[in-house]
């Protein structure tokens, strides 16, 4: 799945590079790090971790009352 990511983000930077030439990439690329430091994309980021680190925890905890019940057996 890693590689397969690492080859889709190659690809679309080579076409988004050959088509568009060096100004629009850096056009897109400082738009995209607005973006990116925008309160509002920052909340919504800092919020959806917080959603994972929840349910990790659960998932931990659960995890950790099977393997203690498959030991018991």
């Amino acid at each position: 799945m890693k590689k397969i990511l690492v080859i889709v983000a190659f690809a679309a930077g080579y076409v988004v590079g050959a088509r568009a030439g060096r100004r629009r990439y850096e056009q897109i690329r400082d738009k995209a790090q607005q973006l990116w430091h925008d309160d509002h994309v920052q909340s919504a980021v800092q919020s959806a971790g917080d959603a994972v680190e929840q349910v990790a925890g659960k998932a931990a905890d659960k995890a950790g009352d099977l393997i203690g019940k498959v030991r018991s057996h």
